[in-house]
């Protein structure tokens, strides 16, 4: 896959970057190759900034289908040509040990700009010993950085093949906390637990505690494991809650797998309005 994507991202650089910074490129890519040294390797994606624009990556229904096909979930919609090519040059890294694997990228990690740490997380998809490298996933959730936790948590196919449990669920708390949209993290649905659910119904019932909203996309991630016990939770919603709650609660109802529950709600008529997990995610984040 790694060759496959590199040339699919030196397709990308060609076609939207000047003669001069392609030649660099190519340039450094074969003493690289001819000769493979850490300190170079450093040296030029520091140094790829100076050759190629944050100019927003051109795609056409092709060129996303095909990235779809070389990774599954691979989303390029936020790259621009700089992060390309800096991908591209992270693909060039070869080592015959996940610890001189780490060795390098960690260095990578602990000198990176926020720029450059955007392309560092967000390339997790692509590096080798892709089981061994959760830490750094999970170690990049723990910043406040807004665009560094998007470039892990949001449109990236990594934190839901290789997370933990309870880096995951960490993971979609932070979000929550730092006001994300959910919508954008792949696979939320697949990943949803009970003690997610329970986390996450603990933050709601302290927000409200503290008189302070709760994004109606929280309950997207609990509507599976809602009981009984979460009865008054739901009529708060349905009675009190702006149109995007009621069409929250209305849905994580029809979620629910708890006929109890669903048999104490029958009174309460569902929202004229239907929507979508989806829509309310991004309606959530317009407002």
């Amino acid at each position: 896959m790694d060759n496959i994507a590199q040339n699919f991202l030196y397709e990308r650089i060609n076609q939207q970057s000047s003669d001069e910074a392609v030649a660099w490129l190519d340039q450094q890519t074969k003493k690289y190759q001819d000769q493979p040294n850490n300190r170079s390797f450093y040296l030029i994606f520091s140094t790829t900034a100076r050759h190629f624009n944050t100019t927003g990556l051109v795609l056409s229904d092709e060129t996303i289908q095909k990235a779809e096909q070389i990774r599954s979930g691979w989303d390029l919609s936020q790259w621009d040509v700089r992060q390309a090519a800096r991908t591209y040059w992270l693909l060039q890294l070869s080592a015959d040990s996940f610890e001189e694997y780490r060795t390098v990228l960690d260095r990578l990690f602990a000198t990176a700009d926020v720029d450059e740490q955007v392309t560092l997380y967000a390339a997790l998809p692509f590096y080798q010993y892709p089981d061994q490298m959760a830490y750094r996933a999970s170690e990049g959730i723990r910043t406040n950085i807004t665009d560094v936790f998007d470039a892990i948590a949001l449109r990236n196919p990594y934190p839901a093949e290789h997370l933990s449990d309870e880096g995951w669920n960490q993971m979609v708390l932070k979000a929550i906390f730092m006001g994300r949209p959910l919508y954008l993290i792949q696979q939320l649905d697949e990943r949803r637990n009970s003690d997610q659910a329970r986390m996450l119904i603990d933050f709601a019932h302290e927000r409200w505690a503290a008189s302070r909203s709760v994004t109606p996309e929280l309950w997207r991630c609990v509507a599976p494991y809602l009981t009984e016990e979460h009865l008054f939770d739901i009529q708060r919603l349905l009675e009190q809650g702006s149109t995007l709650e009621k069409q929250a609660a209305n849905l994580a109802i029809e979620e629910s797998e708890n006929d109890t529950l669903k048999k104490q709600l029958a009174n309460y008529s569902p929202s004229d309005e239907k929507s979508d997990w989806k829509t309310i995610g991004a309606m959530c984040n317009e407002q």
